[in-house]
């Protein structure tokens, strides 16, 4: 197959009778071996205009034979009898209009429709999502939860089922109520999932993404996946389909219990070609000295000699990434490129909302992207638009390449060997990070570029806690059902069950470290009343009340194991305080880079700037908008418990941590910044949109008094609302 394939590389042009003998062994090979003659197939169709056009039918027959029905249409090739014309017809999706599924896409539909359950492997471009929205679009459900693991996945659904809202209402908050006179499909997160309290019924489940309910892939949220999980099958028996890439196998016993079927399937209609680059440069590569900068060199050759091409560059942490981007960008200008990029309209918006040093407006005039986890989410779906569309071809990306975000490109560069400082790539994480080489219906062919040796070759079986209870934590375990828990003697199980009712009840609803909630709650008991005023306030806390209740859970709710830095116990509480009072990214940037530049350390302001941005956005992201908030709640709900027991007012805590989480915007427009609408785009239209208005109903008023067409409006903050109306 490698002297055929390459053959079809080097060659200019086939003449009849090679084309002929092309097709010919192609066909053979598929019957010998499918995986290989489809992956000849799909090298064929990369090299189509060599071929000679008199044998397209032959061409349409074997493509019809593997399967490929999508490539018939996009390659205008018409089949010649009426049988496959009729399989052809008969793959065509009955829901959406104009789609047609491939061989395993169709085989999995018509399993969707019988009475199993799914839970489907299958490489990152087969396709999977596109059963999601068959889903939906059949309307045979009248409540679907949606589960995926980043706000950036849901919303790149929530684009996709938009066109369903006169059969669905689309419900993103944990405030939006269900419908009744029609169906709703609710995006959410897992922890959105347990927070909310209005579901009536659910009728269809699906989770992307399923390996994160591993409580052995090292990912802090595996318990809330669990337990929503967990919940809603316990609750509501929905059908469900679970979906992800590169499992050989779950928990065993699972599939059977919940009459599902596991799917495991490498059908592909995208080919990805290896290309070790370490082994070219043997022992020249390191992470210090001259071997790290021979290793930039080579990337920054590679990345100019495909600069026509897309390419995702993996990176191991966000510093990595807006590291090598400017290097990248300064390699650029030495070789005297010119700005490739001079009309994107988010650089107008970081100049005014961010800084206009900021070394990502530099990137991005030359076609440069950065996507991680700390930027928001605007700023990242504007670049993804930008890369897909053509205005970025290089993005340097983190672990979001792997999880946060469904996009491809024709290279994938293999830089960094780990995920942060400590944990290296295992094969599971180069798997999917190999994945996103090729996009279907555009590229037959991806490349992946290997700048560290390939992680060595391991099955990867993932466990559901909930059921296999082996290991799980105190977390899941305390919302198990006594007759469902596995080692009833177990000395989890015996602290479990020696809890208190009320206090089991409240530990279990709070979903946060069991032990620690036990000991703020035996802590409470003792000091209430002497630090009275200190917990039990409402509205804004004072420095004083913030800090006390930050410390706790500081103390009582981070893990022995966790790892919270850089973040200290001091610094939180003033960032937090500072940001509650001037509910300004600019002013957290200005703090930050004030605070840096007073370290006194070797780097220029420029890149002290670069540092003070990244680190604000962090915060924002992953402090503001998910840690602290949920810490409020919860030592919230444990004050209140004590307080009630001791027959005194407790404090109410809720309304600052959801001011903290929504970024200080109006209950009813913080649909806005779910969406995608920059902040600043909200606080211009925040002074003409009553907080009487339903947030269900905010677009509407928008549309019809046409409110995005307001002078103070910047070009960038229009568009992003009018994607959305």
């Amino acid at each position: 197959m490698g002297d055929l394939i390459n053959k079809l590389k080097s060659a200019e042009e086939f003449s009849f009778d090679e084309t002929f003998d092309i097709y010919s062994k192609c066909s053979v090979l598929i019957d010998e071996d499918e995986k290989r003659g489809s992956e000849t197939l799909i090298h064929i169709l990369d090299n189509r205009r060599k071929f000679d056009i008199r044998l397209d039918d032959m061409l349409a027959d074997i493509v019809e034979s593997v399967g490929f029905y999508p490539y018939l249409e996009k390659e205008k090739l018409a089949l010649s009898s009426t049988g496959s014309r009729i399989r052809n017809k008969a793959n065509c999706s009955k829901n959406i209009i104009g789609k047609v599924f491939h061989d395993e896409q169709k085989y999995l539909s018509d399993m969707l429709l019988s009475d199993k359950n799914l839970i489907v492997s299958a490489p990152t471009s087969f396709g999977k999502s596109l059963l999601i929205e068959d889903i939906v679009a059949s309307k045979r459900y009248n409540n679907i939860v949606i589960i995926q693991p980043t706000l950036a996945l849901l919303d790149e659904t929530r684009r996709k089922l938009v066109k369903y809202s006169e059969f669905y209402k689309l419900i993103l908050r944990t405030s939006q109520e269900p419908e009744t006179h029609k169906g709703n499909v609710f995006l959410f997160t897992a922890e959105r999932v347990n927070e909310y309290s209005m579901f009536d019924n659910v009728d269809f489940l699906i989770i992307d993404e399923f390996y994160k309910l591993s409580s052995k892939r090292d990912d802090e949220r595996s318990d809330t996946l669990n337990n929503a999980f967990n919940y809603l099958l316990r609750k509501f028996d929905p059908k469900f389909y679970l979906l992800g890439p590169n499992i050989d196998g779950i928990s065993e016993g699972f599939a059977s219990k919940y009459n599902a079927v596991f799917y495991k399937t490498e059908y592909s209609l995208v080919a990805c070609e290896e290309n070790n680059i370490f082994e070219e440069h043997k022992n020249k590569f390191g992470e210090r000295g001259k071997k790290k900068k021979y290793k930039e060199e080579v990337l920054f050759d590679l990345l100019w000699k495909k600069r026509d091409e897309h390419s995702l560059i993996y990176c191991s942490s966000p510093y990595r990434a807006r590291y090598l981007s400017k290097e990248y960008y300064r390699y650029l200008i030495n070789k005297g490129v010119k700005e490739a990029s001079h009309n994107l309209h988010i650089i107008e918006w970081i100049e005014k909302y961010v800084s206009e040093s900021w070394s990502l407006i530099d990137c991005l005039k030359y076609g440069i992207g950065v996507h991680d986890g700390a930027l928001q989410k605007h700023i990242t779906t504007t670049i993804i638009d930008y890369f897909n569309n053509g205005d970025i071809k290089q993005l340097f990306c983190t672990a979001t390449i792997i999880e946060g975000v469904n996009t491809s490109a024709k290279n994938v560069i293999y830089f960094d060997k780990k995920k942060g400082k400590d944990v290296y790539v295992d094969f599971f994480d180069y798997s999917n990070i190999r994945g996103r080489a090729g996009r279907l219906m555009e590229h037959y062919v991806g490349k992946i570029y290997n700048f560290n040796e390939v992680p060595p070759r391991d099955q990867i079986y993932i466990d559901i806690p909930f059921f296999e209870q082996n290991p799980i934590s105190d977390e899941v375990l305390i919302n198990i059902d006594d007759d469902n828990v596995v080692d009833k003697n177990s000395i989890q199980f015996e602290y479990i069950s020696s809890l208190p009712p009320d206090e089991r009840t409240l530990f279990s609803k709070n979903s946060l470290y069991i032990k620690g909630q036990d000991s703020l709650l035996k802590k409470l008991r003792r000091d209430l009343v002497k630090d009275y005023n200190l917990i039990c306030w409402d509205s804004t806390p004072t420095y004083a009340q913030l800090e006390y209740c930050l410390g706790l859970a500081w103390d009582y709710f981070v893990r022995p194991e966790e790892s919270l830095r850089p973040m200290t116990k001091k610094r939180i509480v003033k960032v937090t305080f500072d940001y509650g009072w001037n509910r300004s990214i600019n002013h957290l940037v200005k703090n930050i880079f004030s605070y840096q530049l007073e370290q006194k350390n070797k780097k220029d302001e420029r890149d002290i700037l670069d540092d003070s941005i990244r680190d604000s956005f962090q915060i924002l992201r992953h402090w503001f908008q998910y840690k602290i908030p949920k810490w409020l709640i919860v030592i919230h709900e444990i004050q209140k418990f004590v307080c009630l027991e001791k027959g005194i007012r407790p404090g109410n805590y809720l309304y600052y941590a959801s001011l903290i989480e929504n970024d200080f915007i109006p209950d009813n427009l913080t649909i806005l910044a779910e969406i995608g609408v920059p902040k600043s785009a909200i606080d211009k239209l925040q002074k003409h949109i009553s907080t009487k208005v339903n947030q269900d109903l905010i677009l509407s008023e928008i549309r019809e008094r046409k409110l995005y067409s307001l002078p103070s409006l910047l070009d960038y903050e229009k568009n992003k609302i009018l994607e959305n109306l």
